[in-house]
This record gives C-alpha cells, sequence and structure tokens, in this order.
C-alpha cells in the first residue's frame, strides 16, 4: 500500500504532523515536506502546539476517503442512493475491479490516517517541551489512537484482512508486508480504542459549538460500543453504551425526551451553524482553504443542478440522488423525510439557489423531470446547505467546498447501539432500556412509541436515521449473507425511467485489493499471518 511503500512511506509518516497546524497538511500527500525541513525535536514548545498537532487528523487525511468514495461504497452499495456517473457507478452494479480508481483514492486516504496517528503515537511524547502539560500529551496521544482506531475500523470493513502498521519507519528497509486476520485487526481497534478511552479528556458537550470539535473519553467510549457490537459482544457493547447515555455528555439535537435539547429539530443538525453540536460524537472538520482537498464537496455531489435551478456553487451538481427503493422508506408523518430527502414540491426557505443567472433565498423543488441528480426524481437534502451564504453556510473555496462537519458518528446512533445490544442478538425486545433509546429518536421523528421492537424494525430504524451518513452497507455486511442479498437483490437499483435489479456475490461484500499496490506487494495477495502484539 502506499503509505508502506519506500518512496512514500518517510512523507506520509513526518509530513503533516510534524508540523502540527492546519497549514502544515495544504500540500498534496505525494509532495510532503521532508524530515529535515521542520525541527521535530524543538517544535512542540507550548500547549497550544501540542494541541494543534492533530488538527489535520480531523479532515485533510479523510478527504479522498470522504471525497467520492465513501459515498460511492456505503450509500450507492447499500442501494440507498443512485449514479450513473462512471468514476463512481461500480457499487450498484457489483462490478468494482481492482484498478477503480476512487477505491484506491478511498485505500490511500485511510492509510494516510494510519500514518499520521502513528508518527504522534511514536514520537510525541518525546518530541515536546518539558514546559508541555502531560495532560495536554495524553490527550493528543489518545487522538491518535483514536483516529488510528477508526481508519482501521473501516479497512477491516471494507477489505477484511489488511496489514497491521503500529510504526511505519519499521517498514522503509522491507515495504512488502502480509496482511492480518480480521481477528488481529479487530484486537488493534479494541486497543486503540481502550487507550483513547485512558488517554483522552472528559467532556460535557454544550451550547459552546467550537468547544466540542475534538473527540472524548465518551467519544471512544462509544466508537468502541459500536465495534463490540460488530463482533456481537452484546454485554460490553452495552455496558459501555450506558456508561455513555449516564454521562449525560451528549443529547439529541431536538426532540422532548431526556435525552435530548429542545429547540431545534433533525433537520438542524446538517446546517453549518450546527457544526458540533451536542449530538455530534465525533465529525471530520473540514476547513476550506486555498488548496484542494481541505473542505467538504457533498454540497455539490448532492442537491439539484438541471441548469435552471442550482443548489451548488459551482456549475455541475447532482452526482449522487437517492435511489428508487429509498423514496419509499419514509412515512409520511416522518420528520427525517423531507430533512433527508429533497421530493418534488417540498420547500426549503432557508436555502440560498441559483435560478437562471440570478440568486434567491427560499427552494421549492421543481418536478421529478427537472431535479437532475442522476434521474432520480428527489435530491438528496442531508448535507445539501445551498450556496454560500455568510454565516448560514460558512465559507466556500475555490472548488465550490463547504465547512460543514461530515458525522462519523452521532447520538442517536449510539442510543440504537444500545438498543440492539439489549436485544442482544434476538429477534426482538419489549425490554424497558431498549424502548427508551429507541424511542428517543422515535421521538424526535415525530413517531409514536413502540412497546416491543423486532430486530428487523430496529434495522429499518437505523436506516432511516443514518441515511447518506455511511452506515447502512456495514450494517447490511453484519448480516446473514443469505438475508443481505435477499434484501439487495429485491431493490431497485435504477432511475426513475428504468428499474434495474442486481444480485451480489458472496465476495462481494469485501473490496478487491487496488492493482497499484498489490503490484509493489503481492503478500496483500497471500494467505494473513496472526499478528504478534507486544
Amino acid at each position: 500500500m502506499k503509505t508502506i511503500f519506500r518512496n512514500n512511506i518517510i512523507k506520509y509518516s513526518l509530513g503533516i504532523l510534524l508540523a502540527g497546524t492546519f497549514n502544515s497538511c495544504r500540500d498534496e500527500f505525494t509532495n510532503r515536506p521532508s524530515e529535515d525541513s521542520i525541527s521535530a525535536e524543538s517544535y512542540y514548545k507550548t500547549n497550544d502546539q501540542v494541541r494543534s498537532s492533530t488538527d489535520a487528523l480531523y479532515y485533510k487525511t479523510w478527504f479522498q476517503f470522504n471525497n467520492k468514495f465513501f459515498y460511492a461504497l456505503t450509500e450507492v452499495g447499500s442501494g440507498n442512493m443512485y449514479t450513473n456517473s462512471s468514476d463512481v457507478n461500480a457499487m450498484r452494479t457489483f462490478s468494482i475491479t481492482p484498478a477503480d480508481p476512487e477505491m484506491y483514492a478511498g485505500w490511500q486516504s485511510l492509510w494516510a490516517n494510519v500514518a499520521q496517528a502513528n508518527y504522534l503515537i511514536n514520537n510525541l511524547q518525546t518530541r515536546v517541551d518539558p514546559s508541555v502539560s502531560q495532560t495536554v500529551v495524553n490527550n493528543a496521544l489518545g487522538e491518535a489512537h483514536f483516529m488510528r482506531a477508526t481508519a482501521y475500523f473501516y479497512l477491516v470493513r471494507i477489505w477484511g484482512n489488511v496489514p497491521i502498521i503500529e510504526d511505519n519507519l519499521k517498514h522503509v528497509a522491507d515495504p512488502q508486508i502480509n496482511t492480518n486476520p480480521v481477528t488481529d485487526v479487530y484486537e488493534l481497534i479494541r486497543r486503540d480504542y481502550m487507550k483513547a478511552v485512558e488517554l483522552l479528556d472528559s467532556k460535557m458537550r454544550s451550547s459552546a459549538y467550537a468547544a466540542n470539535a475534538k473527540v472524548s473519553k465518551g467519544s471512544a467510549k462509544a466508537m468502541l460500543a459500536k465495534v463490540y457490537l460488530y463482533n456481537k459482544d452484546y454485554v460490553k457493547a452495552r455496558q459501555l453504551a450506558e456508561e455513555v447515555i449516564n454521562s449525560g455528555e451528549f443529547k439529541l439535537l431536538g426532540g422532548t425526551s431526556v435525552y435530548s435539547v429542545s429547540g431545534k429539530t433533525f433537520g438542524d443538525l446538517f446546517k453549518y451553524p450546527n457544526n458540533n453540536n451536542e449530538e455530534s460524537i465525533f465529525a471530520l472538520q473540514w476547513k476550506a482553504d486555498a488548496q484542494y482537498g481541505s473542505a467538504n464537496n457533498t454540497n455539490t455531489q448532492f442537491g439539484i443542478s438541471n441548469g435552471t435551478i442550482s443548489t451548488s456553487n459551482t456549475s455541475y451538481g447532482g452526482v449522487f440522488g437517492p435511489s428508487q427503493d429509498i423514496l419509499k422508506l419514509y412515512g409520511t408523518n416522518d420528520v427525517r423525510r423531507n430533512a433527508t430527502i429533497m421530493f418534488p414540491g417540498n420547500t426549503y426557505p432557508d436555502m440560498k439557489v441559483k435560478n437562471g443567472s440570478t440568486f434567491q433565498m427560499g427552494l421549492t423543488v421543481p418536478s421529478a423531470d427537472q431535479i437532475g441528480g442522476q434521474g432520480s426524481g428527489a435530491a438528496i437534502k442531508k448535507y445539501c446547505i445551498g450556496i454560500v451564504n455568510g454565516n448560514e453556510t460558512g465559507p466556500v473555496d475555490g472548488w465550490g467546498m463547504m465547512n460543514n462537519n461530515t458525522y462519523i458518528m452521532r447520538y442517536a446512533e449510539l442510543l440504537l447501539i444500545h438498543a440492539e445490544a439489549v436485544m442482544a442478538g434476538g429477534a426482538s425486545t419489549s425490554d424497558p432500556a431498549a424502548l427508551t433509546s429507541l424511542n428517543a429518536v422515535r421521538n424526535r421523528a415525530g413517531l409514536s412509541p413502540l412497546s416491543t421492537v423486532t430486530f428487523n424494525e430496529l434495522f429499518a430504524e437505523r436506516r432511516k436515521e443514518l441515511a447518506f451518513e455511511g452506515d447502512y452497507w456495514f450494517d447490511l455486511g453484519r448480516l446473514p449473507r443469505t438475508q443481505a442479498i435477499s434484501i439487495i437483490s429485491a431493490q431497485n437499483r435504477g432511475n426513475m425511467w428504468g428499474a434495474e435489479y442486481y444480485t451480489p456475490s458472496e465476495k462481494d461484500f469485501t473490496l478487491p485489493y487496488p492493482a497499484n499496490d498489490v503490484a509493489k506487494n503481492p503478500k496483500l495477495l497471500e494467505a494473513p499471518v496472526p499478528y504478534q502484539f507486544n
């Protein structure tokens, strides 16, 4: 893989985190400053310098993963989104190949996260001035362990067996590395999140949103609860979820339950002024600047662009649209419906749009055949915030990208994880603990509470709550294969003008290793080797 091959490893390992600031991230990963361009031994002289050493791990290293691949895999692949754009269409038809460039971009991005986290984990403690607070150092190290765990959590769910790399510089002389078994990768993830729990600061999320941007001890516990759920360790998943719930650190944005902060609605989650709100457990923190690859492209990728009406800052848009299958998912009384999908006739008075050559406040969604979005007949509302509009949308860069956060995990998901962990693999539950968590999510959505819930109902609730946020593909992947294949094969994966159906095979649930890196590291195709943990 690129981050472990001789010509790139030092650049990946030493680049952005040597400088430790957002500005240090503005070069492409293939053009990082050399080690001697900054004196690493003398850089971390203050608490603020150490705090900023992790800033880049919240955005720049994630860009190529989030830009197209994340949605092409998790949302198009799962049947939530539709596209016929050739660069992101392969997962709709299950025809992805090792030469797929967007898959390679996503692979590189995840390994960049691993490498940058590794640099901090292995070097920060020895390269700080004695005057720097150990608490500050510990928190930065906790963030690095958190980020490495999160990158590996994606790697293992997408590719299965992958190499475990804890120190990139150890592989400079011999960059060909065997993969390690899925079980060992999950053990690394568990250890990293546990280390993050140990080192990270505790927080209490409040309306002072700027202070909520970075992860906390509670964030690490929440992510680890999700890992335990994936491994069917329901006891530990429930225990950690309840620790986070009982801490009171996070709240749902909107709703009337004890888990909520009132005054806002589900749709407010995806508006720029609510970046880092009380519900955000971990979100990518985009920073529009003069260099490509620092901000969020979803406002362009989603939304409406039909030649007359456009929600995009660029001359194009609507690369992804909602699938025909998801258009029928929501009941009309579910407030998530219109906050997730722009149906014809919907109105959004707070969105600035382009209408011909002029700009206007407020959008009435046009007829199905005038929306664009690849012929979906509707458009994606989540993460589509409209034309740049001062403090309502934040800044825009030269590529039309914006600073609205990307959620990796929200408190609503943790509540659903808790409900599923209480169910513990059963077909249904009437346990009050599970129902309290589930009904808090339903309450905000305007739905009546349930007195009992089946697994299938809970699974559908996850899809409705987290649509277009990158989870449904992985949820399908943890079902029995025959069940997941049955669900996908029944989806209409075409557009409004023609139905299309595709049936995945067993092998389609993990992706092929990129051909570029297989050529450099043929051991990727060999049998995995058990990893020797220290």
